[in-house]
C-alpha cells in the first residue's frame, strides 16, 4: 500500500438472505493475499433450497478468510477481511487500521442449527422410548434441543464430562432419528431392500444435489402427514388465448411476452379471494386454521440442480405485465442458481405448470404448510358440444390438489369452478 491512511480494513459478512438459520458452505473461492474486484464471488452458499454466489462488498486484498468448505453459517456470518484502499468498498464495515498495519478481527464462530424441515422431521420420527431420567445438560443445551423439537431425556448419554450432554450429541440424535426414518414410529412401512445393481451390468453413481435430497424430504413428510385429494377438470381458454396474442404483438421485440400462467395466476387469486380456505395453513396442533390476507404465489421452476419455487408477492395488486416482468426476472435468477432464500419464502398456494413439456394430468404433491397446489397441463384443441353442433376450442387441463383435512370434495370442486370461469372469460377479473 503507497498511501496507508486512505487503507481501510473491510468485513465481508453473509447478508440478510430471509431468516434462514443454517447455511452450508459449499466452495470458498478466495485465499489470504488474492486480489479481490468489488461484487467478485468470494463463497458458494447452498441452503436446501438453493445455491447462491456471495459477492464481495469491498475491492482489496484478502487479509483473513474465516470460513471453509463444509461450515454453516447465517446472517451477520464474517466470511473475510479486505484491505481496500480509497472507496474500492460498497456498504463495508471499516475497521481502523493504525500506521499501515492489519487490525486482528477475531473469527466468528457459526454454530450450526437444523433447518426447520429438519426440525419438523424430528417431530415425525420421534422415539416412543424414554428412560425417564432427568437429563444432565446445561441450559443452553437444553433450548437448542426444545428449538428443535427433541425431547432431551431420550438423549441417553452425553459425550461431555460426567455424561453431560452436549449440542453435538443432540446433532448425532436428530441424525440417527432421521436415518431410522418412519420405521422408527412402529407405523409398519417397510425399507426398501437394498439391491447391489452392478451384478446385473456396469453402473454409475451420481450424487444428488442438496436441493434434490431436501426436496425429496419434504415431498416425503406432505405425503406422510397429508390426506390428499386430485380433482382434474379443463377450462376453456379460446378468448382468452386469443386476447394473450393480440397482448403480445402490440409489445415491441425487446419487452417481456405474456404467457398463460400469468393469466392463470390471476384467476386463482381471484379465486382463492372467494374460498378464504384455500388461501390458509392448518395450525401444528391442528385445532385451527390461519387464514392469510396476502396473496403470494409460489411458481415451480425446473433448474439444472432441481425444483425451486420462487414467490410471486401481492399477485392481486399487479397487472399481468408485472407479474410477467417478475416472474422471468426470478426464473432467470433461479436456473442460475442467485435466488436468496427469502424469494422462496411467504407462499399461499403454489402453482406447477408443465405446459411446456407437455402431458394431460399429473397430481402434484402439496406444497405444505399450503393446503393446495394447482398443477397445469399443456392446452389442446378439442371438439366441445355447444347444444347444438360441435365446435372447435382450447381446453386446459387442470390438477387441482388439496389437503383434504381443510378442504373437503365439494368445495375444491366449487373452487376449480370459479378458476375455470374466471379462465373462460377474464373479464371476470374486473370485477
Amino acid at each position: 500500500m503507497t498511501d496507508n491512511t486512505m487503507a481501510r480494513l473491510c468485513e465481508i459478512k453473509v447478508p440478510d438472505v430471509g431468516n434462514v438459520p443454517s447455511i452450508d458452505v459449499v466452495e470458498v473461492l478466495i485465499s489470504v493475499g488474492d486480489v479481490i474486484a468489488l461484487e467478485q464471488t468470494v463463497a458458494t452458499l447452498e441452503t436446501d433450497k438453493a445455491t447462491m454466489e456471495l459477492p464481495s462488498n469491498a475491492a482489496g486484498t484478502v487479509q483473513q478468510v474465516f470460513i471453509k468448505p463444509g461450515d454453516k453459517v447465517s446472517e451477520g456470518t464474517l466470511i473475510a477481511t479486505v484491505m481496500a484502499v480509497g472507496g474500492g468498498e460498497k456498504a463495508a464495515e471499516p475497521v481502523p487500521v493504525v500506521a499501515g498495519t492489519v487490525a486482528k478481527v477475531p473469527a466468528v464462530e457459526s454454530t450450526p442449527v437444523a433447518s426447520s424441515a429438519r426440525k419438523a422431521e424430528v417431530i415425525i420420527f420421534e422415539p416412543a422410548t424414554t428412560t425417564g431420567a432427568k437429563a444432565h445438560a446445561s441450559p443452553s443445551v437444553r433450548l437448542f434441543a426444545r428449538e428443535l423439537g427433541v425431547d432431551i431425556s431420550k438423549v441417553k448419554m452425553g459425550s461431555g464430562r460426567k455424561g453431560r450432554i452436549l449440542k453435538d450429541d443432540v446433532k448425532n440424535f436428530v441424525k440417527k432419528v432421521m436415518v431410522e426414518g418412519v420405521s422408527a414410529t412402529g407405523a409398519g412401512i417397510p425399507s426398501i431392500p437394498v439391491v447391489d445393481f452392478s451384478v446385473f451390468g456396469e453402473t454409475q453413481v451420481q450424487k444428488l444435489s442438496k436441493i434434490k435430497r431436501l426436496t425429496g424430504q419434504n415431498l416425503t413428510r406432505a405425503w406422510l402427514n397429508l390426506p390428499m385429494v386430485t380433482y382434474h377438470d379443463e377450462a376453456d381458454i379460446t378468448d382468452m388465448e386469443a386476447f394473450r396474442n393480440l397482448l403480445n404483438a402490440e409489445k415491441s421485440k425487446d419487452e417481456v411476452k405474456i404467457t398463460g400462467l400469468m393469466f392463470i395466476l390471476k384467476a386463482l387469486v381471484a379465486a382463492m379471494q372467494q374460498f378464504p380456505s384455500f388461501n390458509s395453513s392448518l395450525s401444528s396442533e391442528g385445532e385451527n386454521l390461519i387464514l392469510k390476507k396476502y396473496f403470494n404465489i409460489g411458481i415451480a421452476v425446473d433448474t439444472p440442480n432441481g425444483l425451486v419455487v420462487p414467490v410471486l408477492r401481492d399477485v392481486n395488486t399487479k397487472s399481468i405485465n408485472q407479474l410477467a416482468v417478475e416472474l422471468a426476472e426470478k426464473s432467470a435468477k433461479a436456473r442460475l442458481g442467485k435466488l436468496l432464500p427469502a424469494d422462496m419464502q411467504g407462499g399461499c398456494m403454489t402453482v406447477s405448470s408443465l405446459g411446456g413439456i407437455g402431458g394431460t394430468a399429473f397430481t402434484p404433491i402439496v406444497n405444505a404448510p399450503e393446503v393446495a397446489i394447482l398443477g397445469v397441463t399443456r392446452a389442446k384443441m378439442q371438439p366441445v358440444w355447444n347444444g347444438k353442433e360441435f365446435m372447435p376450442r382450447l381446453m386446459l387441463p387442470l390438477d387441482l390438489t388439496y389437503d383434504h383435512r381443510v378442504i373437503d370434495g365439494a368445495e375444491g370442486a366449487r373452487f376449480m369452478a370459479m378458476v375455470k370461469q374466471n379462465l373462460n372469460d377474464i373479464r371476470r377479473l374486473l370485477l
